[in-house]
């Protein structure tokens, strides 16, 4: 009975989270279609897709840890990178970061259905097997820091596999961008949002667990050429790795309203 009780638990918040998840974007959508499609009007789209994270992870009620290691303003603009675990993540960052936020994504999100378009024209996106996105996408981020936006990347350049556990290598291309446009480089570790919102294959696991974000303090790029890039992804990737926390290292299981199975197995004696 716990554990079925637990499953309709489960499914009746998957089915809250959801809802609140799709109800702002629903509300906003006319508004976002409209603004994306005007060079003029991309702060707008940003401010009400601030909005919809906002609006949505508080209906989601869970606790959030805010975790901010420098008392000094971040300047702007600047390149925040940030460890890769869910889709969650773009909404945390949106949450927390102020202001205008440039965002670079994989291509495939431009082709998601409705949303996508809107994240394509505002945003930049990125296929990283091809030689000529990645440097539209440079140009295009290179063009941002130079008007004052800021960017989040993230630099493992994909979900990882083992969120919370094993961080993939960093990609050269945030802490590139950075030494030459010549901005700070901002850590952010987001190390629970896979127990929230796992990337799962043709499933949907939604679970009520506490959030948490860390804001490492800024890394100066001043002084620092290409040459620094393999010291200054090292720095990183300690920093992000160091976030990690025990209880994120395995990604939730799909829910059953079945107890797990006891093993029938008697263990063998040592004189046997």
């Amino acid at each position: 009975m716990r554990h079925l009780l637990r499953y309709i638990g489960q499914r009746l918040y998957t089915t809250w989270a959801t809802f609140w998840f799709l109800v702002p974007f629903v509300l906003t959508f006319p508004l976002q279609w409209y603004f994306s499609r005007r060079p003029d009007g991309h702060g707008v789209v940003h401010a009400l897709n601030r909005f919809w994270s906002w609006f949505s992870i508080t209906m989601w009620a869970v606790p959030i840890e805010v975790v901010r290691e420098s008392k000094e303003p971040v300047s702007q603009p600047c390149v925040y990178v940030a460890n890769h675990g869910s889709y969650v993540d773009i909404m945390m960052l949106f949450k927390y970061i102020p202001g205008f936020l440039n965002m670079m994504g994989k291509a495939s999100l431009a082709k998601v259905p409705v949303w996508g378009p809107i994240f394509g024209n505002v945003y930049i996106t990125v296929d990283r097997t091809s030689a000529v996105s990645r440097g539209r996408a440079m140009v295009a981020a290179r063009r941002g820091l130079a008007a004052g936006k800021s960017i989040a990347i993230f630099a493992e350049g994909r979900i990882s596999p083992t969120p919370g556990k094993e961080l993939l290598p960093l990609l050269d291309g945030a802490f590139q961008l950075a030494i030459e446009m010549g901005v700070p480089l901002v850590p952010v570790g987001m190390p629970l949002n896979h127990m929230f919102m796992p990337d799962v294959q043709k499933d949907l696991r939604v679970r009520y667990h506490r959030l948490k974000i860390v804001f490492h303090p800024p890394i100066s790029t001043d002084g620092l050429t290409l040459a620094d890039i393999p010291a200054l992804k090292q720095r990183v990737a300690a920093q992000l790795a160091g976030d990690f926390l025990p209880e994120g290292a395995v990604k939730p299981g799909p829910s059953t309203w079945r107890a797990p199975a006891v093993s029938q197995e008697q263990p063998q004696s040592v004189n046997s």
